[in-house]
C-alpha cells in the first residue's frame, strides 16, 4: 500500500480550518501531522489564495468604513 492510497481525502472545511489556523500562527502537532497526511498541496494553494484574498478584501473594507467615517 503506497502513501497516496493510505490518505483520506480532507473535506472542504478541514482545508479551510487548517488554512485559517495557519494564517494566525497556531497549529497543534496533532493537527499538523494530521493534515500533512490528508491534505493535499493543490487543495492547500487555493485554499490559502481564497483566504490571502478574503484577507485583502476584509482589510479594504475596514480601511473605506474607517475612513468613511472620519470623513
Amino acid at each position: 500500500m503506497t502513501v497516496a492510497e493510505g490518505r483520506k481525502r480532507a473535506s472542504p472545511l478541514q482545508v479551510a480550518k487548517a488554512v485559517f489556523w495557519s494564517f494566525l500562527g497556531i497549529r497543534k502537532r496533532r493537527d499538523y501531522e494530521t493534515d500533512s497526511v490528508q491534505l493535499k498541496p493543490q487543495q492547500v494553494i487555493v485554499a490559502g489564495l481564497i483566504g490571502a484574498a478574503f484577507l485583502v478584501l476584509g482589510l479594504i473594507l475596514l480601511v473605506r468604513l474607517v475612513i468613511g467615517r472620519l470623513a
